[in-house]
């Protein structure tokens, strides 16, 4: 059985550590809250630049773009977006794993990793890892977006990329973080986004559009605009997920440090009452042994 010693020392390490986790529960939610804003604010905007795209891809046909050249999936790219710093959870392992179970179909799959943990995961393993961006903090980055997408596009417009995929993880609440991936390049179902103005349309009459100064000239605005918002958004999902599971971890981590605490309070306990229960038999055996 373990010392008083012993058992105090266990009980004082473990406060310290609970301290630890319950700050880093609090930054986190302060964190996600600040995060799933962004990602609520961003969806619309997202879903109603696919629907533009959409309505000027149903009015496309025929029309050209290095964007939306399909060719034979000979050589593909995967830009995987994890989290840069652990304890939260199975929210990067959730990730790679989803990363893995798709580069396997894919011989010779190239990796552009975002984020510290993906980039270690794929390197360990002997990976083809072409790019890595780490350090990206604890927000999405415009920036890095950017130099993401002008990176992905420029590689399949040369046709050294035949399909660009992404993979990241889906911001459903604070609790599940859904792992996903969709294809980036080429763009494709350009005339399946649906808005509600396209569903009111459906009811009634159809409505001709008119595009100025051309479809071609719109395309090659919205091709590009439509890539870097999916990569944008994705940052966005990425990162509110990452808080969310890093509060849910550290909250765990809090319950469980509590619970340890009780416990060894008890041993403790249990263990001094002992050692007064020795102390006052020894007294009293030794008064009985002079009487």
């Amino acid at each position: 059985m373990a010392s008083l010693r012993d058992l105090r020392r266990r009980i004082q390490g473990i406060k310290k550590t609970r301290q630890v986790t319950k700050a880093m529960q609090a930054v986190s939610a302060a964190k996600m809250r600040r995060a799933q804003e962004d990602v609520l604010a961003a969806r619309p905007f997202a879903r109603r630049v696919r629907g533009v795209l959409g309505r000027v891809g149903s009015a496309s046909v025929g029309v050209q773009h290095p964007l939306l050249t399909v060719r034979k999936p000979e050589k593909v790219a995967y830009i995987v977006m994890t989290g840069d710093r652990g304890l939260c959870g199975a929210f990067n392992g959730n990730i790679i794993r989803k990363a893995e179970e798709a580069v396997k179909q894919h011989q010779d799959a190239d990796l552009i990793c975002v984020g510290r943990k993906s980039r270690d995961f794929f390197r360990k393993r002997k990976y083809n890892i072409v790019r890595e961006y780490i350090g990206i903090g604890e927000s999405a980055d415009l920036e890095l977006t950017r130099e993401v997408v002008k990176y992905a596009s420029d590689k399949f417009t040369d046709e050294e990329y035949d399909e660009v995929y992404l993979v990241y993880a889906e911001f459903v609440n604070a609790l599940v973080q859904k792992p996903m991936v969709e294809k980036l390049l080429p763009v494709e179902n350009l005339g399946s986004e649906n808005d509600q103005g396209e569903k009111q349309e459906e009811k009634g009459a159809r409505v001709e559009y008119i595009f100025e100064p051309d479809v071609e000239s719109m395309l090659a605005q919205l091709l590009p605009m439509y890539v870097e918002n999916s990569i944008f958004q994705a940052f966005l999902e990425n990162k509110a997920g990452e808080h969310s599971a890093r509060m849910t971890a550290m909250d765990n981590a809090t319950k469980n440090a509590d619970e340890m605490i009780e416990n060894l309070t008890l041993s403790l306990n249990r263990a001094r009452q002992a050692a007064i229960t020795t102390e006052i038999n020894e007294i009293v055996g030794g008064a009985a042994a002079l009487e």
